[in-house]
């Protein structure tokens, strides 16, 4: 019998693992060593049409219930310690860090670029903002809405999705409803979960087989790339979506303690994993001469997997905790705790 929610774990394992992978795929591809083009274009397509969608997925998995427990306004505060205050920290941290080593990296980096992270976010920290502004708009869309709309929901975000290109969003738009239709398949995912929990092993092999079906036929017959959009990607992530949480269930009938680390980590790893992944590509080509495409991907990915998760090791050590998360005098759930109570 597994673990209550062990399989979130995992997925959240397989899709931190993705992304690392894909971004130090980038980083070597970028850097000009001798990497095959078209088979770096196809895996880059392949991860890039579904991971971050999953990730949407999985933040929406817990939303609901947490929208009912905390109400809208507490939601959006507590997002603002969880998600907005990383976001401005690693943002900063890594952007200064860029900006030092520019030379020896694949851009330069700007400090009015790191500087403008409230309104151009930059590197992987894009999913943070987003995944804020979808909070947002999804707390006062669900905070009055019966189950029963959640798929009515879930179908007018993917109109949006679909349409997104034809209608003037800007910016902030595109953020939103580039990825809300994921974060809302998370939510109305609750309302068959029991049937999948009940039937992952024959899931996991149909949505398995439409997985590869869906990104031969997508990839190499009509030769797309993830970034078309439009009907033909939101069918191809939510079929690949749905084979990794069916797999990720099936994987719950075992314990892998190590990649229920991963999982449970993933924001760490998230939030690190870019200056990990570099900074091995940088010492294995600049100072090292390595060129070696499989040396740079695995220990890059590795790399970009283990350090982080060092680095959280050493933050609970040693107390520091403000590199993650604000101090409690300072962040914004106590702040409106104290004005709540003040007389």
């Amino acid at each position: 019998m597994q673990e209550r929610n062990a399989w979130v774990d995992y997925a959240k394992a397989i899709g931190i693992i993705l992304v690392v992978y894909g971004h130090v795929a980038r980083g070597v591809f970028n850097a000009g060593l001798p990497m095959d083009e078209g088979t770096y274009l196809l895996v880059d397509s392949i991860i890039y049409s579904f991971h971050m969608p999953l990730f949407f997925f999985l933040s929406g998995l817990f939303f609901y219930d947490s929208l009912m427990k905390r109400g809208k306004a507490g939601l959006i505060v507590n997002k603002v310690d969880t998600v907005v205050y990383p976001f401005i920290v690693w943002s900063l941290l890594q952007g200064l860090i860029e900006v030092a080593l520019s030379n020896y990296t694949n851009g330069e980096v700007t400090l009015g670029q790191v500087f403008s992270l409230l309104w151009s976010p930059r590197a992987q920290f894009w999913f943070l903002y987003a995944l804020f502004l979808v909070f947002v708009v999804c707390s006062f869309v669900y905070a009055k809405a019966d189950r029963r709309y959640f798929l009515p929901i879930l179908l007018a975000f993917g109109a949006l999705y679909v349409f997104k290109q034809d209608l003037a969003m800007g910016d902030f738009g595109r953020f939103i409803f580039g990825n809300a239709v994921f974060f809302a398949l998370g939510i109305w995912f609750n309302e068959i979960r029991t049937f999948f929990l009940a039937r992952y092993v024959p899931l996991t092999l149909l949505f398995g087989a439409l997985f590869v079906a869906g990104q031969y036929l997508f990839h190499i017959t009509f030769g797309l790339n993830w970034e078309v959009g439009g009907l033909p990607v939101l069918a191809l992530a939510t079929a690949s979506i749905f084979f990794m949480i069916a797999l990720s269930m099936w994987l719950g009938r075992i314990r892998m303690q190590w990649l229920l680390f991963i999982g449970a980590s993933s924001m760490t790893i998230y939030l690190m994993h870019i200056l990990a992944g570099s900074g091995v590509r940088v010492i294995l080509s600049k100072f090292m001469g390595i060129d070696s495409i499989p040396v740079h991907l695995l220990l890059g990915t590795l790399i970009g997997l283990v350090a982080p998760l060092v680095a959280q090791v050493i933050i609970k050590r040693y107390d520091l905790y403000f590199l993650l998360s604000p101090p409690k005098w300072f962040s914004a759930t106590s702040l409106r705790t104290r004005r709540a109570v003040a007389p």
